[in-house]
């Protein structure tokens, strides 16, 4: 897939309210195609083997992948300094997922004796399991640099064929011969039973490893039909390894834990996860399936299409409209002011001394009760050292929302939710859905599209949303584009003007703008989101309306466009970089994409600078400094847990650690949509948002 950069476009995601605007059908950057190549297309001249493996000579293409073809863990790694650099930054993000859903870890490449070597070779392409060659290669050519394709390749390298290669797969699928290109008959043949295992998992229509429809076809129509008519659609996704996927990696590796993933919890047990409940005063934690005030359903069993879920609150809502599961809610109608309760999570051991908490909330209380997190650190002696994390308060919410804390536990720990109830009247509480925990690093900014149905139903082809501007770590400014087509949605991105402009290296190069629409499934390692990464480089120049030559990340006030928006806000806005086909309109409806009407963008941007040097070692995780003022209120000490906070523990409410949590630029009425005001302790710059 190439990128294209177009037009300027304002229409903010706060107002929901879409307007025709300049349509992105942007100049076309080089040779390029509008739409992603599946493997197959990319490697269509190289006559590989199935058209992406290459196969040892003399070997046996259906032998076994037994124990002698498994990789030592963890598996050994080299980024060749072939590979683009985009490449690189997208191989080390799908070793991060990965890690999260199974038990293959990476690491750099020290003298093992076989490893892998990621090259850019013509095409993706990859051998079949361990062969016990010393470096062992895996292409990651142009246009192969997606995370599904990098996960693809892989899965071959440790161990996996074609899903539609199974000797079962007539049951499941049919091969249409006659629509087969002359000459390629053989990339659809069957390995042999005796030679081959499905290590007894079901045939998987959304495996990662599946042909697309289409694959190899001669133009008279599809080589592959489903037996299963719904998924003829489904299979050849390139969004991620699919559960089955994952299911027969464990299988293959004999394993059943995941490196990196922690915990998940959507509270449809009454166990509740195995947290511990407390409380002082009137306030408590319950497990409830809705709440007069809202939110009316679950966020784990919430439908794709949902209104205002605070109507009853105005005496117009209904419980229970979309959801059946349950959820945890502490009210703060009653009681009095400082009254807490605590939610405990079970104590956990890091292996790494980064995690990400991540978390959907809604707040029906008043603007002044607080939802805080913290986590508790215990020695060897057991002693407990708490260490608040973040705090979320302000104004009610009308929706879930998701929110992130980034941690840095070293020790043995548990996670904690406190809710405290502040001054003036509420008619409800916080309630919590759906947490998960892992020990990567998180998003650094979540753009939240609330009622999306109505921008697609509303909208014209050419419309537009733009989303806040945010602020980067290091302080340039980034803005995201969400462009409607006939029958998808293109996803694009730029630079904007900041305050700080003036203090930053221009152009502003080596950085990997990843971006991930995501799958809201309750459990993250279920999850198949869609993600896509661009790097700036130093290389990219377009030319102006008077010959003169820019270049592309410069600064936006030398070559962008003053924009006045809706919300009466002026910025300089550079050109724009993307994907004209990010999701179709069907995959994007038929996914777990959107829930209650809303939909959620993460946004990365990474410095990849160090892996122009180093080749293999990930950057570190950047320390970024973002305090904003935390207040704790007064509280009754007399409930147990309170006193076990504040009586036998050390509390630390200015933690030495640095978070990872990124702020978006004040943007007038486009901070609507972010209904509660977000709170950090880190560090020692105080930044207000």
């Amino acid at each position: 897939m190439e990128h294209y950069h177009c037009d300027q476009m304002m229409c903010h995601s706060s107002d929901i309210c879409p307007q025709p605007i300049s349509s992105a059908e942007g100049t076309e950057d080089g040779s390029g195609y509008e739409e992603a190549l599946d493997i197959v297309e990319i490697n269509k001249d190289l006559n590989l083997h199935e058209g992406d493996i290459r196969l040892m000579t003399g070997r046996d293409r259906n032998i076994v992948v037994g124990n002698q073809f498994r990789w030592e863990l963890p598996v050994p790694y080299v980024l060749h300094e072939s590979l683009d650099l985009n490449a690189k930054g997208v191989v080390l993000r799908a070793f991060d997922q990965i890690r999260l859903k199974t038990c293959i870890d990476f690491k750099p490449w020290e003298d093992e004796p076989h490893y892998i070597v990621v090259i850019q070779d013509d095409g993706c392409w990859s051998y079949v399991g361990n062969q016990h060659q010393g470096n062992q290669s895996v292409s990651i050519g142009q246009w192969c640099d997606h995370l599904a394709i990098v996960e693809h390749e892989f899965l071959h390298a440790l161990g996996f064929w074609h899903e539609q290669s199974r000797y079962d797969r007539d049951e499941y699928v049919t091969v249409v011969w006659e629509n087969i290109e002359k000459g390629r008959e053989h990339n659809f043949l069957k390995h042999s039973s005796n030679y081959t295992t499905t290590l007894g998992t079901m045939y998987d229509y959304t495996s990662v490893m599946h042909y697309n429809k289409d694959a190899f076809s001669n133009g008279n129509g599809s080589t592959i039909i489903t037996n299963l008519p719904e998924y003829q659609d489904v299979i050849g996704q390139r969004l991620e390894m699919s559960s089955n996927d994952v299911l027969k990696l464990q299988k293959l590796y004999n394993c059943t834990s995941a490196v990196t993933f922690r915990m998940s919890c959507s509270f449809e047990d009454e166990r509740v996860c195995d947290m511990t409940l407390c409380a002082a005063g009137n306030t408590s934690w319950e497990r409830v399936g809705s709440t007069k005030a809202g939110p009316f359903s679950d966020h784990t069993s919430l439908s794709s299409q949902g209104e205002n879920q605070t109507e009853s609150a105005h005496g117009n809502g209904t419980a229970n409209q979309n959801g059946g599961g349950s959820f945890m809610h502490c009210s703060t109608v009653s009681g009095k002011e400082g009254d807490g309760a605590k939610m405990q999570s079970r104590k956990m051991n890091p292996k790494r001394q980064i995690q990400c908490l991540q978390f959907f909330y809604f707040h029906s209380g008043s603007d002044k009760d607080q939802l805080n997190i913290w986590i508790r650190e215990y020695d060897r002696e057991d002693e407990e050292t708490t260490y608040l994390m973040g705090q979320i308060t302000g104004p009610p919410t009308s929706h879930w929302q998701l929110h992130h804390v980034s941690l840095n536990a070293t020790r043995p720990f548990q996670v904690e939710f406190e809710v405290r109830k502040g001054a003036g009247n509420s008619l409800g509480g916080f309630s919590v859905d759906d947490i998960n925990l892992f020990e990567t690093e998180c998003p650094h900014h979540v753009w939240h599209i609330p009622n999306i149905d109505h921008f697609l139903i509303n909208s014209s082809v050419g419309t537009s949303l733009l989303s806040p501007r945010f602020i980067t770590r290091q302080s340039y400014g980034l803005q995201l584009l969400l462009h409607l087509y006939s029958d998808h949605f293109g996803v694009f991105f730029r630079l904007v003007s900041t305050d700080h402009d003036d203090q930053l290296q221009w152009p502003c190069v080596w950085r990997q703008v990843t971006v991930s629409l995501l799958d809201q499934s309750h459990h993250i390692q279920q999850r198949m989101s869609k993600q896509i990464s661009i790097t700036t480089d130093s290389e990219r120049t377009f030319i102006g309306d008077s010959g003169e030559i820019f270049h592309y990340w410069d600064n936006p006030r030398k070559l962008g466009h003053l924009i006045n928006d809706t919300n009466r806000e002026s910025y300089y806005a550079g050109p724009n970089l993307g994907y004209r086909t990010f999701l179709s309109l069907d995959a994007f409806r038929s996914g777990n994409f959107i829930k209650g009407g809303s939909i959620f963008f993460f946004l990365s941007f990474d410095d990849l600078s160090t892996l122009r040097l180093s080749g293999s070692d990930p950057p570190k995780p950047q320390i970024w400094s973002n305090m904003n003022h935390v207040t704790l209120m007064k509280t009754d000490d007399k409930g147990t847990c309170l006193n076990q906070m504040m009586g036998s523990t050390t509390t630390i409410v200015t933690p030495s650690f640095i978070s990872s949590f990124a702020v978006s630029l004040p943007t007038g009425t486009i901070f609507t949509m972010l209904t509660a005001t977000v709170a950090l302790i880190s560090g020692n710059l105080p930044l207000t948002l």
